[in-house]
Order: C-alpha cells, then sequence, then structure tokens
C-alpha cells in the first residue's frame, strides 16, 4: 500500500474544516518507528486546534493531520531505534499531531509496550490521559495524605485518571461531574462528587490546595475563591490561566510531556486492575469530523476513541 488515510485539518473552523485525505506511506527517521494504527483517542484539543482557540499557543502548519494519541503494531524500524520491533504492539502521545492516519512515525521513546491483557482500543485511551492526570497532579509538588484535592471535568478520560491518583495518593478527593457521572466518579475513589449542573462547587467547598481545571472559562475563574492560603490552581484548558491569575494567587498552564517509561509502568496498573481505563464511545475513522464535533458540544461522555477497523 504506497498511500493511507488520514484526517486533515485544512483550515481554522468548523467540522467541514476537516477531510478524510490520502497521503503517502512515511518513512521513519532517526530513532524512530512506524506504526499501523488501530485505535487513536479524541482529546477536546482536537476542536479546539480546528477552532483556531489555541493557535498562539500551539502554531500549526495548515494543512496538518490531527490526533495526539494511538495503539498499533510496530510497521518498520528507523536507524538507531532499538526498543521495538515490527510486530510489536505500541501505545503512546505523539508528542505533537499526526495520529489520525492508517500509517505514522513516531519517536520511539514516546512509545511504550501495550501489556497482554489490555485491548487496542483501551490502549488508545490511555496515553494522554494517564500521563497528563499523573504529571499534572505533581506539577505543584507532592500530594501530600490528608490535602484537598478539587477535580474539575472528573468524568472524562484526564479527570477519571487524576481522581484515581489522587485519592492513591491519600488526597481527600472532591470532584465536579453532571448528576448523570456522579456514581461512577465515586467508583472511582471521589470522597465527594458536585453536580455542575446543579450545584455551585464555589458554594459548597472551601480551603482547597489544589485544583486541577480540565475545563476551562468561568470555572477556572470560580476556582481562585475556593483555595487555601497556599492552594495553586493547575490548568490544561488555555495558557490564559497565567493572565487570569489574581494577584496573590497561585496559577500554573500544563501541558503534557510524552514519557515512554511512566506510561509502561501506569499501562501495567492498568492490565493488573489496579487502575481503571474506561472507554466512553468508539466511532469510526470516517465519522471522526462528526466526533469531534460532539467532543466541542459536550455530548460525548468518557473517553472516545477511533475504531480504525471500523
Amino acid at each position: 500500500m504506497n498511500t493511507l488515510r488520514a484526517l486533515t485539518l485544512n483550515a481554522y473552523g468548523g467540522p467541514d474544516t476537516t477531510t478524510v485525505t490520502t497521503r503517502p506511506v512515511p518513512t521513519p527517521g532517526q530513532a524512530q518507528v512506524r506504526v499501523r494504527v488501530r485505535a487513536a483517542g479524541l482529546n477536546g484539543l482536537d476542536w479546539k486546534l480546528r477552532e483556531g482557540l489555541v493557535r498562539d499557543a500551539f502554531p500549526i502548519p495548515l494543512p496538518t493531520v490531527l490526533g495526539l494519541e494511538l495503539a498499533g503494531v510496530v510497521d518498520a524500524v528507523g536507524p538507531g531505534a532499538s526498543r521495538f520491533s515490527p510486530g510489536d504492539r505500541v501505545m503512546g502521545p505523539m508528542g505533537g499531531l499526526g495520529a489520525y492516519a492508517d500509517l505514522i512515525v513516531i519517536d520511539e521513546a514516546h512509545l511504550a509496550p501495550i501489556p497482554d491483557g489490555l485491548d487496542d482500543l483501551t490502549a488508545a485511551a490511555m496515553p494522554v490521559a494517564a500521563l497528563a492526570a499523573w504529571q499534572s497532579l505533581h506539577m505543584a509538588g507532592p500530594v501530600l495524605p490528608g490535602q484537598r484535592v478539587l477535580v474539575h471535568g472528573a468524568a472524562g478520560g484526564l479527570g477519571a485518571f487524576a481522581v484515581q491518583f489522587a485519592k492513591q495518593a491519600g488526597a481527600h478527593v472532591i470532584a465536579t461531574a453532571s448528576g448523570a457521572d456522579a456514581d461512577a466518579v465515586r467508583q472511582l475513589g471521589a470522597d465527594q462528587v458536585i453536580d455542575y449542573q446543579t450545584q455551585r462547587f464555589d458554594a459548597l467547598v472551601s480551603h482547597i490546595d489544589l485544583v486541577l481545571d480540565y475545563v476551562g472559562g468561568e470555572v477556572l475563574d470560580r476556582s481562585w475563591r475556593v483555595l487555601s492560603a497556599q492552594g495553586v490552581v493547575v490548568g490544561t484548558s488555555s495558557p490564559a490561566i497565567l493572565s487570569r491569575t489574581p494577584s496573590g494567587l497561585r496559577g500554573l498552564w500544563f501541558v503534557m510531556k510524552p514519557d515512554g517509561a511512566l506510561l509502561a509502568h501506569l499501562a501495567k496498573r492498568v492490565a493488573a486492575g489496579a487502575l481503571q481505563a474506561r472507554v466512553g464511545e468508539v466511532v469510526a475513522f470516517q465519522d471522526l469530523p462528526a466526533a469531534i464535533e460532539r467532543h466541542r458540544l459536550g455530548q460525548v461522555r468518557g473517553k472516545a476513541v477511533v475504531d480504525f477497523s471500523a
């Protein structure tokens, strides 16, 4: 096969700016491998990139192939690559864009082996969410037993991992989610779940040591009110958190960094049942543009993944 499918962003705008195109098969470079993608995870950044909302923080050339994370099988190995061989099952974040394609090339350091017992769809749902949750939870310093941690967007892929990591570190975990997702979030370990559709978290909690804001907007604006004297807000939605941090308070903008070794450790924990990785929706490749738009509209529950065989 000399060509492959790819979901290409042609211009900033709505759903009609993304199209399924045909591209040449890439060749792996130094310390890279080529992977035949079996599944890829959807992320909120997909539609934010499409809309041009983060073009200053993440400038990209257009047209470009979207997609942040994948699971698949090594197809070819480039010069200097030694960690994997053709036929190995792997998972990982791109460290950029390009996962929505049948074949991709990627730095082998970004990848982790998929452990036995972990299927491709679950593996594709993990890289960005698991790494971002772990890294953002620890960005401001170690999490200590008894600390009060507030997780916004706790029912999403990222938030679900953050709730588990914070609880396992001994924190008192408060989560915001829809009422329909409240029981599922409690099962992940949340001590208190606030229904953001009917309740205002800033009227119910205070003295929060760490806010993990995976939502942004007015949720961020209200989060400053609930901090303890030494509290901090770590936000993933926009670098605007830096300019919107009130005087005297602490706000940090987080960007996930690929880490194949950490991902391998977390994947083993999921395979062993020590962590839960939940797939909320599975879509076919040709339905990706519509799925990205549903993500923008808040109509996707849990972590959505695209099945390349569907």
